[in-house]
């Protein structure tokens, strides 16, 4: 038997009320649980020995993360359940499945050694994506902080741990056990705490007269990544890494400012104190000066 509330004022049921969700709540999760999908697509094709699809399925999903963000700010969709989400679906798809991939491409011919790699791999981008929430919610950071990660992110990680792949497709030999070295060290860039250019702030205001150079760019990249997509990824992986000296060096430069702004505030109370010490010593003589006699009578 289905009972149903009543009104204590009267004999008609009270009707539960939900409150609504707005649509700009559900469309950056869409976006994100589309990126899963296409994470866990790659994982099959993978299996079915059809890696270049895999490949494409995770840069797909790379750029669905990077939208899926700027949509959730611009509607001012943002929540904690999508952070939550976006999380979950960052170590899907950046961290088991590239992880995966490489395995199944060649890192299985080493046995038990490929599989640590592997393993190591996706366990380093889980700790990567937990100390990013973490950090987010650090009120003591400093504001140019901001313009960096900490440490390599993880749709770049998953993007560059497959460099392998992308020289195999070229054309060049499959060196696998040069591959297991390259994928742990990719590991520990992930959780390092070297600063990486996050990009964050780029593309909020864009000047007229770029626009359409903007446009030209974009669809010139996009159709070059489509007819040429390994040495479009090979290129951009070797310029990735060779940028990230240069975040290291921006960072050193922010904190030396910041070294400096500190050592000039403690300037004015050094000196401060310096001029009030022979005045204080002088006083003290005085009143000595003036306690004496009494202390005579």
């Amino acid at each position: 038997m289905i009972f149903t509330p009543v009104d204590p004022e009267g004999s008609e049921p009270r009707r539960r009320r939900f409150r609504t969700i707005p649509v700009r709540l559900l469309l950056p999760n869409m976006i994100t649980l589309l990126s899963l999908c296409a994470g866990l697509t790659a994982i099959r094709l993978a299996i079915e020995g059809r890696i270049e699809w895999a490949l494409g399925a995770i840069v797909f999903a790379a750029a669905l993360d990077g939208i899926d963000g700027r949509v959730a700010r611009m509607l001012k969709g943002q929540s904690r359940f999508g952070a939550e989400l976006d999380s979950l679906a960052d170590f899907v798809n950046f961290g088991v499945v590239p992880g995966l991939i490489l395995y199944f491409w060649g890192l299985n011919e080493l046995g038990a050694i490929g599989w640590i790699a592997a393993l190591v791999f996706a366990i380093c981008m889980s700790l990567r994506l937990a100390r990013f929430n973490v950090m987010a919610d650090d009120p003591n950071r400093p504001a140019w902080m901001a313009n960096f990660f900490t440490g390599v992110p993880a749709p770049a990680g998953a993007i560059i741990v497959l460099l392998p792949i992308y020289i195999n497709l070229l054309g060049l030999p499959r060196l696998t056990a040069l591959a297991c070295v390259y994928t742990l060290i990719i590991a520990f860039l992930l959780v390092s705490t070297l600063p990486v250019f996050s990009g964050k702030k780029l593309g909020n205001r864009v000047r007229p007269d770029l626009v359409l150079p903007i446009f030209v760019v974009v669809v010139l990249f996009v159709a070059l990544l489509v007819s040429y997509p390994w040495p479009v990824l090979t290129i951009g992986t070797l310029a990735y890494l060779a940028s990230l000296p240069l975040g290291w060096m921006s960072a050193r430069d922010y904190r030396r400012k910041d070294a400096e702004a500190v050592a000039a505030a403690a300037e004015p109370i050094t000196a401060s104190h310096q001029s009030d010490g022979p005045s204080t010593h002088v006083e003290l003589s005085h009143s000595d000066d003036e306690e004496r006699p009494s202390r005579l009578n």
